[in-house]
């Protein structure tokens, strides 16, 4: 990632497989309310709360004074520091590069991983015939990340010193943070920075000002050693600790990548793949989404093949599931685990279904037949329960397909609501998650004749069959050339076009297949294909929205109504090679799909891909800036067609 051109808008990412994350824009700018150098997950992967927003940073040669920071206030920016700003890379670590008064100054950040702390580093990389001082003003913000403070937010401005170090505890529901330091100085004076504006926050319909406070500054003779460093954690590390931090994360780093390998593309895909990877009590999960997702179990068994199996992290990938298989319930796996650590959320169809996929793909990968036996009681109890009924009106109907909904609740991934209101309900029988149930049903069937349990295996061999049957009947529809979304309890058919029936082509037991298949892919490559993604929905339809923007209700009515989600390229190419033939024409196609995104990866989005475009050119990103599935779908294919 060297080598770019400068782009101080374009948002680049830390985290620490803890929960925690650190966000900002190359500038040091602050642009949303998720942004910050320590937001820390207090309850890992869950309750993040952002303890360090930024820094005010001032050099100082001779007695001149150059801010090397950036914020808004009332629409304008000041101070300038990136006026300052020569070059920025994420390789191996952020390192912004400043150049100011005749001097220059290298700056490079990480999070450790495994903990809750950040690391600042500066280095005078050019000498000064006049004296050099670099000023640093710490500004913390201290509360949930999905908050803003304000005037009336209380804070206790004590500070404590410490030999090396400085502990701060402005909020009584929140943990100290600890500043160590090697600086020359320190200086406690207390500051309050009023009005900062959140333009994106703004542009997204949400309250966009905050009043930042600062209890202390530091500052360091460059003249005298050339390098600073500063950091802020909730454990006990200090300021002497960042060179073995440093060298150990550049290692754990190269060895997350691959090292050794040649091929950049997956290096960097490998490296953010790994930012979706936390703890979870003493097993791992899967963040669904930066800056705002939590782990979700639909995005989780989606992005898994990708994200662990493709990276061949078996173990890891093994826990993932461990982890979802504890909280299964009434034979369904959580929807989500909502940020504030609560009980888990059931309300999903395709979670569950999926998490069946994610096995059938590791036990394929792994060959782990410890793994198979453990968790196929679990896979029995959830078609049974899928069979007899389980939450939210989902059942196996008398032709084998698997019926849902009830009234305000969205079940299937196309799951927003604006005002209560379920914008895509698709009560009944969802295309894709027949295409589920059906590979679900095989799947077991399979394990079942491998473990001996002859009986499951016919019985569900017997309503795979039947469903694949019901489904060819009730779904195809030869005027239209491609498969109804949803049939409805009453039988009515929902022919809108859009992307879901791609998984009756692409999974890894099929319901469609032949000339049928092919009508299906020709019309979803010539009507929903993006640059960046798939649309979801057809740009004729009278509902087609091809702009994400706006507030919430505006974003939420577009979300999966013509946006294009890039995750979506994952089962297009499956379908596409299963369809078209795995040949070297077929892959040099996909590849030209993929290779839009590809260079979004290495340009504006610093090393990761977002969880939206636009439907309609010129295709802005969207939604989390760092998205779990569409990293994985994407790695997942790029490995498939060798891109």
């Amino acid at each position: 990632m060297n080598g770019l051109p400068l782009l101080p808008d374009a948002e680049w990412l830390e985290t620490n497989g803890l929960g925690g994350f650190a966000l900002s824009t190359v500038s040091g700018r602050n642009a949303r309310r998720y942004h910050g150098l320590l937001v820390a997950a207090t309850s890992p992967p869950t309750g993040r709360a952002v303890l360090l927003g930024k820094l005010e940073e001032t050099l100082v040669v001779g007695e001149e004074r150059y801010d090397l920071s950036v914020n808004r206030y009332a629409g304008r920016l000041h101070p300038r520091g990136d006026l300052h700003l020569r070059t920025f890379r994420i390789d191996p670590l952020p390192t912004w590069e400043y150049e100011a008064g005749g001097v220059k100054l290298k700056r490079t950040f990480f999070l450790v991983h495994g903990e809750e702390t950040a690391v600042v580093c500066w280095e005078l990389t050019s000498e000064s015939a006049e004296p050099v001082r670099l000023e640093v003003r710490p500004l913390l913000v201290y509360r949930g990340h999905h908050d803003l403070r304000g005037p009336e937010t209380p804070c206790d401005p004590a500070v404590v010193r410490e030999e090396d170090s400085i502990r701060l505890h402005p909020c009584a529901d929140l943990p100290d943070l600890r500043l160590a330091h090697d600086a020359g100085s320190v200086s406690e004076t207390f500051f309050w920075y009023r009005g900062l504006e959140y333009d994106l926050d703004r542009d997204r319909g949400f309250e966009f000002t905050e009043d930042l406070f600062s209890p202390l500054s530091c500052t360091w003779d460059l003249s005298a050693r050339g390098e600073a460093a500063l950091v802020a954690t909730l454990g006990d590390r200090t300021a002497g600790d960042v060179p073995a931090l440093r060298a150990a994360e550049e290692k754990r780093r190269r060895r997350v990548e691959g090292a050794g390998s040649d091929r950049r593309l997956l290096r960097l895909l490998r490296s953010a793949a790994d930012r979706f990877v936390v703890k979870r009590g003493e097993g791992w999960t899967i963040i669904a989404g930066y800056p705002w997702f939590t782990d979700w179990g639909r995005d989780a068994m989606i992005a898994l093949p990708g994200l662990l199996l493709a990276t061949r992290r078996f173990d890891v990938a093994r826990s993932v599931l461990e982890t979802f298989a504890r909280y299964v319930d009434r034979g369904m796996v959580p929807n989500r685990f909502p940020d504030e650590g609560t009980e888990p959320e059931y309300n999903n169809v395709d979670g569950t279904l999926w998490f069946v996929e994610a096995v059938r793909a590791y036990h394929e990968a792994a060959r782990d037949e410890s793994f198979l036996r453990q968790v196929y009681p679990l896979l029995v109890e959830i078609v049974e329960r899928h069979l007899r009924g389980t939450r939210f009106g989902i059942r196996a109907d008398v032709d084998a397909l698997l019926t849902s909904g009830e009234p305000g609740q969205q079940l299937t991934w196309m799951d927003a609501k604006v005002d209560g209101r379920v914008v895509t309900p698709r009560t009944g029988k969802p295309v894709e998650v027949q295409a589920l149930w059906h590979n679900a049903l095989r799947t077991v069937a399979l394990y079942a004749a491998n473990l001996g349990d002859a009986f499951t295996a016919a019985r569900l061999l017997a309503l795979a069959d039947q469903a694949r049957e019901s489904f060819g009947a009730l779904f195809w529809d030869e005027r239209a050339g491609y498969l109804a979304d949803v049939v409805a309890p009453d039988g009515s058919r929902d022919l809108t076009l859009r992307p879901n029936q791609l998984f009756a082509l692409s999974l890894h037991r099929p319901l469609l297949t032949g000339a049928r298949a092919a009508s299906v892919l020709r019309v979803v490559e010539e009507r929903l294909l993006t640059p960046y993604g798939v649309r979801t929905l057809d740009p004729a339809h009278p509902d087609y929205r091809g702009r994400f923007e706006g507030g919430p209700v505006e974003r939420d009515a577009a979300y999966h109504q013509g946006t294009a989600w890039p995750w979506l390229l994952g089962p297009l190419v499956d379908a596409h090679l299963a369809v078209r033939g795995n040949t070297p024409d077929s892959r040099r196609a996909a590849s030209a799909w993929l290779a839009p995104l590809v260079e979004h990866l290495f340009g504006p989005g610093l090393g990761q891909l977002p969880e939206v475009f636009d439907g309609d050119p010129p295709h802005r990103p969207g939604g989390c800036v760092a998205q779990a599935w569409s990293v994985g779908e994407v790695l997942r294919a790029v490995l498939k067609t060798g891109i």
